[in-house]
């Protein structure tokens, strides 16, 4: 496998051509950006791009990854040093991103995972799921039933929650206040044991307190 490195740092970038090489992967070149990378691509011929996008913004980054057609030319793997904002990893997955793990990936996960996105498949590392599928996590949750019951307003809330209505639109349509909505919203998160609204509605469709 002929893999090409980007990132920012000197070191970051002498770092991961270590890694790579005692992991038997030929390194055709390494850069700090990714615009820097488009004509060495094309004389390098490598199969993979490793991208340490650590410290970056995310939305930049992926902006420059579709607008230069990057993963046209080879698979991406992506190197990500936080759990970026949500949404984040459905885009990065549209722009054709084929694997995303955390700076600190083993150099085991890291040829795993370039190894799959070269043969087309998607990698994300395990620690991303919580953050980007809250509704998985709620989903794999054992069934316990509440210990507390939703009130009739709570459910019609979490209907509309399920709408996917915001407080003020909730607060209308009930004619209530939005500070009303919020304590309810509140109190719904408290009774499911759910971190987000999103995982609410998972919770909720679960124990058949929302309709579809």
């Amino acid at each position: 496998m002929r893999a090409f490195i980007v990132a920012a740092s000197p070191l970051a970038r002498a770092g991961l051509q270590n890694i790579l090489t005692t992991q038997g992967v030929e390194v055709a070149g390494a850069v700090s950006s990714i615009e820097l990378l488009t004509d060495h691509l094309a004389e390098g011929g490598a199969e993979v791009v490793l991208l340490d996008a650590s410290g970056e913004q995310y939305e930049s980054v992926l902006g420059s990854i579709d607008k230069l057609e990057l993963t046209s030319e080879a698979a991406v793997v992506l190197l990500a040093d936080h759990n970026p904002a949500p949404g984040w990893l459905a885009e990065a997955v549209r722009v054709g991103i084929g694997a995303i793990l955390p700076t600190g990936a083993s150099p085991e996960q890291l040829v795993a995972a370039m190894q799959a996105a070269t043969a087309g498949l998607i990698v994300i590392h395990r620690g991303e799921i919580d953050s980007a599928f809250p509704a998985a996590r709620a989903a794999s949750r054992p069934f316990v039933e509440l210990a507390e019951p939703l009130t009739p307003r709570e459910r019609e809330v979490l209907q509309m929650l399920a709408s996917g209505l915001a407080n003020k639109e909730i607060a209308t349509r009930l004619t209530i206040s939005e500070h009303t909505v919020k304590f309810h919203v509140a109190s719904i998160l408290g009774k499911l044991g759910a971190a987000s609204r999103t995982e609410a509605v998972a919770l909720g469709i679960r124990h058949g307190l929302v309709l579809l």
